[in-house]
């Protein structure tokens, strides 16, 4: 897994700041190269970004993320609304970044943004795979589903950032697969 990548679109996907246009245009060059098929989607935020003055960038994020619930950017709440299976979530979490001695920074930990820098900056495969299965992928289906507009930018960054997490889960059930009698191992990277 390119853990580059995903600190990208934790950058991303958190409250836009001055980096913000270096580092799309750096996780656009990478998804060219490394997933031609995730790129496609990104473009369309390239494009939005190029055409936009940070005011209005900042302004569409937040009526995206901020100001309709069912785009909320945090998984726990995507997954189990309020409720106490969201705070038990929150709890594992902050157990598992303290593990890895991870920072969280000011969001809550179930930001979509703070999950994704955790796992660029965690090379545990296993887990990751895990986190993303789990919790990311389906975060992502509703809140893509939540956003009306077809042509909306975040949309098309969050259809390239699952596009990018499914391939590279399937990508690591093929690395992970036994080698059968004759059959030439897998090796993708």
């Amino acid at each position: 897994m390119n853990l580059d990548l995903c600190l990208h679109f934790g950058e991303l996907l958190s409250y836009p700041g001055e980096r913000l246009k270096s580092v799309a245009a750096s996780c656009y060059q990478q998804l060219k190269e490394q997933q031609p098929e995730a790129a496609l989607p990104f473009a369309g935020f390239i494009d939005f970004l190029e055409q936009q003055d940070f005011p209005q960038i900042e302004e569409i994020f937040t009526a995206t993320f901020d100001l309709q619930a069912i785009c909320h950017p945090y998984v726990g709440y995507q997954l189990c609304g309020e409720s106490q299976a969201r705070t038990l979530f929150l709890m594992k979490l902050k157990e598992l970044y303290a593990k890895h001695d991870f920072e969280i920074g000011t969001e809550l930990p179930d930001h979509l943004g703070v999950m994704l820098r955790f796992i660029g900056s965690t090379p545990d495969p296993t887990g990751n795979r895990e986190i993303i299965l789990d919790a990311l992928l389906p975060t992502l289906e509703k809140i893509i589903a939540g956003i009306d507009a077809r042509d909306q930018p975040y949309r098309a960054l969050l259809r390239a950032l699952q596009t990018y997490l499914t391939n590279e889960v399937k990508t690591g059930v093929e690395t992970e697969r036994p080698k059968h009698n004759g059959e030439k191992e897998l090796s993708h990277g």
